[in-house]
Formats: structure tokens, C-alpha cells, sequence
């Protein structure tokens, strides 16, 4: 019995140094901005010359937010709702109408505020933040537009029926995660 321990004890520390270990290299390449955002050299490439984010950086965070929850992890998912909350509120809208400026600041405002409840709360929570959030990403994008062909996808099980955002016509549902993963359907893809 004291070899069975002694194995799972060397086994648990040797995993526990090897996450350690990948989690610093990770953090390898990495740059904080002046707004205090941390990015790396794909996430440099696609800010603007003004250092405002774009819309694929947000899309970007948005994705990473949506895979932790369809990994069922809350951990992840609370960074990332901080991460997406920060970028939000560095979209420039220079470029847009003022009306379009006026829809897009509601719409931020909204998107920022559920990315802050995401970073708080628990798994069931941050899904039903999650169902508002991607609402206000699917109408940001359609004043926006996208470099990349996206694909809305609909669950019509969670909450009365829920839409989110994907780069990908394959289903990986973020409301379920892996109770239900494929339950849902491409609604439109959007160019």
C-alpha cells in the first residue's frame, strides 16, 4: 500500500510540475500594453496603429471564452471573461457613422458588463451571461462585419433557445458543454 502511494504521490507532483512548467512558457512572448493588456505576437499583429482593438482581436477573445465554457471550465472561462471585458473597451469606432458610434457604444456597454459576470461567477452563471453576451456579439457584428466567415449557431434547448458565434460550422455547444456538446444547429453563416 505505502508503493501504491508513493506512486500516485510522485505521479500528482511530477503533473503539478509539468503544468507549472507549460503555464510559464506560455506566459514566453508576451507584452502589456499601455492599457494594461496582456498580448501576444498574434494579438500584437491584429491591434490597429492606434493601439485600439479591432474587431477580430475581440472576436478572438470572445472564441477563447466560448471553448472554455464548452470545456465545462470555470476557471478559464472567469480570466477570459476579464480578458474579453478589457478589449471591449478598447474597440475603435472612429471608423463608423455616428449612428452606428451610438449603437455600438450600448452595445459595448452591455458586452463589457456580462464579460465582467463571467469573471466572477460560476459555471451555470457565466452561461447565462454568456446567452447576452453573444447576443451583443452577433449585433456587433452585423454594424461591424468580419475579416473571417463566422457561423451563428442555435441551441434550442438552453433557456427557451440560444444563439452564439463560431469559427466553425461544427457544433461544440458553450451552454452545455460536454452533457449536451453537439446539441444545436449552424442558423446562418455570416461573411
Amino acid at each position: 500500500m505505502k508503493i501504491v502511494n508513493r506512486s500516485i504521490a510522485t505521479i500528482a507532483l511530477t503533473t503539478i510540475m509539468i503544468v507549472a512548467i507549460s503555464c510559464k512558457d506560455e506566459k514566453k512572448g508576451n507584452e502589456v500594453t499601455s492599457e494594461g493588456i496582456e498580448m501576444n505576437d498574434t494579438e500584437k499583429l491584429s491591434m490597429s496603429a492606434s493601439g485600439k482593438a479591432k474587431v477580430e482581436t475581440i472576436l478572438s477573445d470572445y472564441f477563447n471564452l466560448k471553448d472554455a465554457l464548452v470545456d465545462d471550465d470555470n476557471y478559464k472561462a472567469k480570466t477570459l471573461g476579464g480578458t474579453l471585458a478589457k478589449s471591449l473597451g478598447t474597440l475603435d469606432k472612429a471608423q463608423y457613422s455616428e449612428n452606428q458610434k451610438e449603437k455600438l457604444v450600448d452595445i459595448i456597454a452591455d458586452a463589457t458588463k456580462q464579460s465582467e459576470h463571467i469573471s466572477e461567477s460560476d459555471i451555470v452563471q457565466q452561461r447565462e451571461y454568456f446567452k447576452i453576451l453573444s447576443k451583443d456579439l452577433i449585433d456587433m457584428v452585423a454594424f461591424t462585419g468580419t475579416e473571417n466567415t463566422l457561423y451563428q449557431q442555435f441551441c434550442p434547448m438552453y433557456d427557451g433557445g440560444s444563439a452564439w458565434l463560431s469559427k466553425s460550422n461544427n457544433i461544440k455547444n458553450p451552454y452545455y458543454g460536454s452533457k449536451m456538446l453537439t446539441c444545436g444547429k449552424v442558423q446562418k453563416e455570416i461573411n
